[in-house]
């Protein structure tokens, strides 16, 4: 029911944009989220958003550099990454249906996407 996509392998300094598609059902009212997980380390908390888009939520190792945002028309949740660093590098999976008073708690996501790889390079 996710579908994420826009990985791949750059060089640091260089930018990504990460596509999560929703099918079979709608998530236009639901906290949307991005998380990542590197080799050998739990799944973190990278980027969520509200469900209107007016409220974003960014881990402090990428605000500045990531910017999340959503198309509800068309179900779709896009996270930009800019100056990407190696220690971006990792598997990134979107969730839906999180809470909004707890947006960067993976637990609290109904669904997730398969992730996809995003590898930087120095």
């Amino acid at each position: 029911q996710l579908q994420a996509s826009g990985g791949g392998s750059v060089q640091a300094g260089g930018s990504l944009r990460l596509s999560c598609a929703a099918s079979g059902r709608t998530f236009g009212g639901s906290v949307m989220g991005w998380f990542r997980q590197a080799s050998g380390k739990e799944r973190e908390f990278v980027a969520a958003i509200s469900w209107s888009g007016n409220s974003v939520y960014y881990d402090d190792s990428v605000k500045g550099r990531f910017t999340i945002s959503r198309d509800n028309a068309k179900n779709l949740v896009l996270l930009q990454m800019n100056s990407l660093k190696p220690e971006d590098t990792a598997v990134y999976f979107c969730a839906a249906d999180g809470n909004s008073w707890f947006p960067r708690e993976a637990t609290r996501y109904g669904f997730w996407g398969q992730g996809t790889q995003v590898t930087v390079s120095s």
